[in-house]
């Protein structure tokens, strides 16, 4: 399966960086920048969530109903005559949810990765959230996910699986640091310098923290 950041770089990755960068006035290299961070933390928050029976089972109606990826049919659409007020509310809902408390923290560390501010993270995770939703329960048709169990092994599979414990630390330190950014630089220095000699998730994030 293919993971969540190699969605991003596929047509589809490429349609909803232009489109989201479009809709929320922010540049695109700094907009790819802020998604290619936050869509792994907010998978790993997705899956922390689900390791409890209600969270998974909330995740699962979500993704049977309202967020069964046909969002994803139709991105000319979404992002041609701007993104309407609906889908942001429904993207600051489901920020909401998933992150809890950790948001604000988690908007300023990647706003100061990314070189904006938090404000503008938060805009363009608005636009962004639905849109992950989509892809998720696209993917969980595609796989018939039924359970808790296969819900977690499909989180887990997007997040690159269980091999890359570094990196799921990683995103964890993000979720539980408080926004002062220093915890980030010292896992992220832990973190990506073992992973200057490997792709995936470490070695995307380590060109984007500049190690």
């Amino acid at each position: 399966m293919a993971g969540i950041l190699d969605l991003l770089n596929s047509d589809l990755g490429k349609t909803i960086i232009s489109g989201v960068s479009g809709s929320t006035g922010t540049d695109e290299n700094k907009t790819s920048s802020v998604l290619t961070m936050a869509l792994p933390v907010l998978m790993k928050a997705m899956e922390r969530n689900a390791a409890s029976p209600q969270g998974a089972e909330g995740l699962m109606n979500a993704l049977s109903n309202k967020h069964d990826g046909s969002i994803l049919d139709n991105l000319g659409g979404l992002f041609g005559g701007g993104v309407n007020d609906e889908v942001k509310t429904d993207g600051d809902k489901i920020l909401g949810h998933v992150l809890g408390q950790k948001r604000q923290g988690v908007e300023q560390i990647i706003g100061q990765k990314a070189g904006i501010d938090a404000g503008s993270v938060d805009n363009i995770l608005k636009v962004a959230a639905p849109i992950l939703m989509g892809v998720l329960g696209k993917q969980a048709q595609q796989n018939n996910i039924s359970s808790q169990n296969d819900l977690g092994s499909l989180l887990g599979g997007l997040l690159g699986g269980s091999t890359a414990q570094k990196e799921q630390s990683f995103l964890e330190s993000i979720l539980d640091a408080d926004g002062d950014g220093s915890v980030v630089d010292d896992v992220a220095g832990m973190v990506l310098g073992s992973a200057k000699n490997k792709g995936g998730l470490g070695g995307l994030l380590g060109g984007l923290f500049g190690k």
